[in-house]
């Protein structure tokens, strides 16, 4: 009930204490000084019993069948005495036990409150009316706990939904993140580990040179392409034939080694997320060419059709070195292509390496 909690436990109080005193003078009549003590008492253990399933919903079926009894009673013994018990029970049946188990108790206290009604001859329009308000009280306060039970349960779905998108945009940085670092920084480790080499060993001063030019060209290159990730993100990045010829050329520059690149069909109609698991699969699969085969030749090529786009990148007449890497490149890229509805194929070829990405467009 949130804020609103202690303003209804105080109309359920004051509703509680004033609903009873009308029949007090009926049971002083009928019964005496004795009549109204009894009455009493019975009401506030009757009271009690609701207040004891409100707090232990494990045995709240019992106490509230309990509850009920005393009431019937109470109405049976004085007049209209048990009403508030009545309606008080079957107001909190919904909220305490499950809804069979409330439409139960609340036909039976109804179905009760008849009997005893006809037995003591009240007026039939009063056993009518209260009969009927039991049924409404009970209807009203189970749809009130079903939208309880809704909302709830929107709430939990919605946390639930919001952790997912966390962790999925922390997988997809993550993704970015090893793209970026290694198409670039692994490249500069190995001109930086060269040019150390080469200094320890009295190397030539122009090829170390041009071994730390070459780095610095990878770190701007590195810088560029986080902006260009940043700029995917949100959505607005370079036409895709654009940055397979840029990735070629690095390559190129960066190796010495040939990288051509055939492109057929409309590249300009894939999505963003699309547009950018192909281009780091390509980045992905000219890092890997440059680490793991070396001397060998590189072919892109892309082929657009109305419902797909494919990337086919394959490395022939290389050196295969023997360590791989830890593989998380191409796990990285098989996530990537999965979460948007892709494939992605990895492995060796007769005469080389070939990465397969296949997107919807």
């Amino acid at each position: 009930m949130g804020r609103w909690r202690y303003a209804v436990w105080t109309v359920v109080v004051a509703y509680m204490v004033v609903g009873p005193i009308p029949a007090l003078s009926t049971s002083l009549e009928l019964h005496g000084w004795s009549g109204p003590v009894v009455d009493c008492l019975l009401y506030v253990a009757a009271t009690a019993f609701c207040y004891f399933a409100y707090r232990d919903r494990e045995h709240a079926i019992w106490w509230l069948a309990a509850a009920a009894l005393l009431g019937v009673f109470l109405s049976y013994h004085t007049a209209y005495f048990g009403t508030s018990l009545m309606f008080l029970v079957v107001w909190l049946a919904p909220f305490c036990v499950r809804l069979w188990q409330a439409l139960v108790l609340t036909a039976s206290t109804a179905v009760a409150f008849i009997v005893t009604s006809v037995a003591i001859s009240l007026d039939p329009a009063a056993i009518f009316g209260i009969s009927f308000a039991l049924g409404w009280a009970g209807f009203i306060a189970a749809v009130l706990n079903q939208l309880g039970v809704t909302r709830r349960q929107t709430r939990a779905i919605a946390e639930a939904e919001a952790r997912t998108a966390v962790l999925g945009e922390r997988q997809r940085l993550a993704r970015e993140i090893h793209d970026i670092l290694a198409h670039s920084l692994s490249a500069q480790v190995v001109h930086l580990e060269g040019a150390r080499l080469l200094l320890e060993q009295g190397g030539d001063r122009d090829v170390i040179l041009d071994r730390v030019i070459r780095s610095g060209d990878l770190a701007r290159s590195g810088l560029e392409e986080s902006k260009q990730a940043v700029a995917a993100l949100r959505g607005d990045h370079t036409p895709l034939v654009d940055q397979l010829e840029e990735l070629a050329k690095q390559f190129r520059s960066t190796t010495g080694r040939s990288c051509e690149v055939s492109i057929s069909g409309d590249a300009g109609q894939l999505a963003p997320e699309a547009w950018l698991a192909v281009v780091r699969t390509a980045q992905e699969a000219l890092t890997n060419a440059h680490k793991h085969a070396p001397e060998a030749q590189v072919v892109m090529a892309l082929r657009c059709a109305e419902d797909w786009c494919e990337l086919e990148v394959r490395d022939t007449g290389g050196k295969p070195v023997e360590s791989t890497g830890n593989g998380y490149g191409l796990v990285g890229m098989r996530e990537r292509a999965e979460l948007i509805g892709g494939t992605l194929d990895a492995g060796p070829v007769a005469d080389g390496f070939r990465v397969r990405l296949r997107v919807p467009a």
